[in-house]
């Protein structure tokens, strides 16, 4: 039997700095742990899609872009404990050791030839040992761990309903119909957890929209002045507020966020258009956190189908997907005007490529929202494509499903073409 819930605590988990960069630190952490020697290498053998959403990003507190930074963090600060939130409490004398084994040049990283979208390879040496952590999948899941050739023994939290803790498919295949009469009818107390989340993501966007983060889509978005075309409606509003959160985040703020299905900024553009058009309306903290568990469980049943990490910006698209759903939740719609959204939504964003975790993904990111407003807009008033409209099929669940059809088909080399020209500009 589906339980919806348990679905929503193991995909929305808190994470400090970009998922692909931290993932990495995660994993480099976890084998330096065995050692208890000064480390004298770092090899790291990570899949194309680590490569390019952590070639460009900021890392929070350092003041740094990248893989090699997060890395050598990882080999110094050794608290895999703390899994995605691993960089939290950074301290200035971490941060100077990581930089002297990136001035030593003891890091060195490959491409691996695996089908594996999520694959992390971490070999960190010492005078005298050897120790190797594998992640893959998902961002916290330990498949290997061996010291000199030796496995180690995975040790799983007991109860632990992280990221690593495997769900079977059917958990995700749920039917629209399924997760709206959960969203509907489970008690507010059971689904009240979800209101830390959207307070920690309305602190982010709050400082994004203070500070001059990235490139300033949600802050310039929202400043009255000769040169800003947007107005000061409610649309615009929600817009901004999303965008600035994404700003912070991919600009390397030391804020956590609440991610969804393995990725901070799904969770911004997931949850932040709810937050903020909420507070608009004036809606009750039960009703937010129902909207908020009706977008964040149709994010991730649109991901299932993309993909963990994929061609396609889940952010904008699964995101927008489900911050739709949000919308129309708290607009007072029916679950056929949710259906509607979708296929809306879906047939808005369903090329938008992921190029990277980096500035502009706060442009997608107020792109998708502004996608969402527009198609919730339409849904409300029963409109939507018919099957004779591109990508769209009559039944919703048949547009999301093929959406696999298209990664896997459509796409399959669009990543490495991607990273070919992100790589070529090195």
């Amino acid at each position: 039997m589906v339980n919806l819930l348990e679905v929503l605590k193991k995909e929305i988990v808190p994470a400090e700095g970009c998922t692909e960069p931290i993932a990495v630190a995660y994993a480099v952490s976890l084998a330096a742990e065995l050692l208890e020697e000064e480390i004298t290498g770092i090899q790291l053998f990570l899949s194309g899609n680590i490569i390019k959403n952590a070639m460009g990003v900021g890392i929070p507190g350092t003041g740094q872009t990248g893989l090699p930074i997060a890395a050598a963090l990882g080999a110094v600060i050794r608290r895999s404990h703390r899994k995605l939130e691993i960089l939290s409490g950074l301290t200035a004398v971490e941060l100077s050791q990581a930089n002297a084994i990136i001035d030593r040049k003891l890091l060195a990283v490959e491409l691996k030839d695996t089908p594996e979208k999520l694959y992390i390879e971490a070999r960190v040496q010492s005078a005298n040992h050897r120790a190797t952590a594998v992640v893959a999948k998902e961002h916290t899941n330990i498949v290997l761990l061996e010291k000199d050739g030796i496995p180690i023994n995975i040790q799983k939290d007991k109860g632990d309903c992280g990221e690593d803790e495997q769900l079977s498919p059917e958990d995700y295949a749920v039917s629209l119909e399924g997760i709206y009469e959960f969203v509907c009818t489970t008690a507010f107390t059971d689904l009240e957890f979800l209101l830390e989340g959207a307070r920690m993501n309305k602190a982010i966007s709050d400082e994004g929209l203070r500070g001059d983060y990235g490139l300033q889509v949600g802050k310039k978005m929202s400043q009255r002045s000769a040169v800003n075309l947007f107005g000061n409606d409610v649309a615009n509003s929600v817009i901004a507020a999303t965008a600035a959160a994404s700003d912070a985040r991919m600009d390397g703020s030391a804020m956590p966020v609440m991610t969804t299905a393995g990725s901070g900024n799904q969770g911004i553009a997931a949850t932040l258009p709810v937050i903020k058009l909420a507070e608009l309306m004036g809606k009750s903290d039960d009703m937010l956190a129902r909207a908020i568990a009706l977008s964040n469980l149709v994010t991730v049943h649109v991901k299932h189908y993309i993909g963990r990490l994929s061609p396609l910006c889940g952010s904008g698209i699964a995101g927008g997907v489900g911050a739709n759903s949000g919308i129309i939740y708290l607009m007072g719609g029916s679950l056929d005007q949710i259906k509607h959204g979708i296929q809306n939504t879906i047939a808005s964003l369903s090329g938008m490529i992921c190029d990277g975790a980096k500035s502009t993904c706060a442009l997608k990111i107020s792109t998708a929202t502004n996608a969402a407003i527009q198609a919730a807009t339409l849904a409300m008033n029963n409109i939507s494509p018919t099957d004779n409209d591109g990508v769209i099929f009559e039944k919703v669940e048949d547009t999301i499903r093929n959406m696999e059809r298209l990664v896997q088909e459509g796409l399959a080399a669009t990543d490495e073409t991607i990273l070919n020209i992100m790589l070529s500009k090195a």
